[in-house]
């Protein structure tokens, strides 16, 4: 009887031995099945770093192979995004046949024959870059060109001050992006790109969408204006506000539509815009971004935050988070200035500015533009572990 139950009691910690190592083992495993620390979300890493890559003061676009070593730079430094223009002067830089059939002018003159934007996103995915199709010129037709071929050929799409004339602002000719017409040949050109290239955004700047608020005063509009203001016409002050309102909430309503057709054709499309800071947006150009992020018509805003101090920047950067509410405030990346003709801040400058950004919870940037990363080698190359 004893015999047997020294027996039995060797079987239980026999037994109870053995659960204690397969509850060990258990352990290790559930541990090394988490992630390491590295691969947890970090509040402090950069969620977006951009730039900006014109074919104006550049030869980022002149070749496939000027694309290819566009592409290589970005790498080095840390640029994740690229805002490529599509769309200035008139011309695309893509073949369109919208612009085809409409001035018989499949693509800007200088790149016949060759698809920068197709070039562009095959180069850039090889590294994981986002590429966004960056429509600059957004409603304007031509530069001091007095509206060019697009005018010439559609003279009812010309936007017009209070003395009948075509509105032109900083030298750029403008179209009236009030008018149904120039709305919707402007979004076909926009879908002409979401669904013939494998694009990763859209951005529109201070001219998408945009009107100088000198505008407005062509036959269309000051007709619309009068069937909802019980035959009156608009006032001659340009700058009233109820008429500033009135046709910023047309311009609203067209980047509604804008984002909600790019979003049916490919929802993880990312809609940005890199307007003027506001309000002197608003008043000057119509635009009402800090509506436009609480009514989720757009996805990401980059105001352009284009200071020569760090007083200015910082007092810039302040006033602008002051009109995005809290929910919003991940969507905002400010636009800084690292080159401007031959201007160029010196690497304390910008450091600030990253810092300031870092104080305020922005976890990235976007650089204006591409040849100005550039001049800034080893900085670019370390600029992501700047922190506050």
């Amino acid at each position: 009887m004893q015999i047997m139950q020294k027996q039995k009691t060797k079987s239980y910690i026999v037994i109870f031995t053995l659960l204690l190592f397969f509850l060990f083992l258990g352990q290790i495993s559930c541990q090394e099945s988490k992630p390491e620390v590295i691969d947890q979300p970090n509040k402090n890493k950069l969620s977006f770093t951009g730039t900006w890559v014109t074919n104006v003061a550049s030869t980022a676009l002149n070749s496939k192979e000027d694309i290819q070593k566009t592409v290589e730079s970005c790498v080095n430094n840390h640029i994740d995004n690229i805002f490529m223009v599509v769309w200035n002067n008139g011309r695309t830089i893509y073949p369109s046949s919208i612009m085809k059939n409409l001035i018989n002018i499949e693509i800007s003159e200088k790149y016949q024959g060759r698809d920068p934007l197709k070039e562009m996103i095959e180069e850039a995915h090889k590294h994981n870059i986002k590429v966004h199709a960056w429509f600059e010129y957004g409603f304007s037709s031509s530069y001091n060109a007095n509206g060019g071929l697009i005018i010439e050929k559609k003279p009812d799409w010309a936007a017009k001050d209070q003395n009948g004339k075509l509105v032109t602002k900083n030298g750029f000719d403008w179209m009236n992006p009030l008018h149904p017409e120039v709305q919707e040949f402007m979004l076909s050109l926009i879908m002409e790109v979401v669904n013939n290239y494998n694009i990763d955004g859209i951005q529109g700047d201070d001219r998408l969408p945009a009107l100088p608020s000198t505008g407005g005063y062509d036959s269309y509009t000051i007709d619309l204006y009068k069937k909802q203001h019980t035959g009156n016409t608009p006032p001659s002050d340009y700058k009233n506000q109820e008429w500033i309102n009135w046709r910023a909430k047309i311009l609203t309503e067209f980047l509604s539509k804008m984002y909600q057709t790019i979003k049916q054709a490919k929802p993880n499309i990312i809609i940005s815009s890199a307007p003027s800071v506001y309000p002197w947006g608003y008043t000057e150009y119509l635009q009402d971004w800090p509506t436009w992020l609480s009514k989720n018509y757009i996805d990401m805003v980059i105001p352009q935050i284009y200071r020569y101090n760090i007083d200015s920047y910082q007092k810039t950067l302040s006033e602008q988070l002051r009109y995005v509410g809290a929910k919003d405030r991940h969507k905002i990346f400010p636009g800084m200035l690292i080159q401007n003709g031959d201007y160029n801040p010196d690497s304390v400058f910008l450091e600030k500015m990253i810092e300031a950004n870092r104080r305020n919870g922005i976890l990235g940037e976007a650089f204006w533009f591409f040849e100005g990363i550039k001049k800034f080698p080893s900085f670019f190359e370390t600029y992501n572990t700047i922190t506050p």
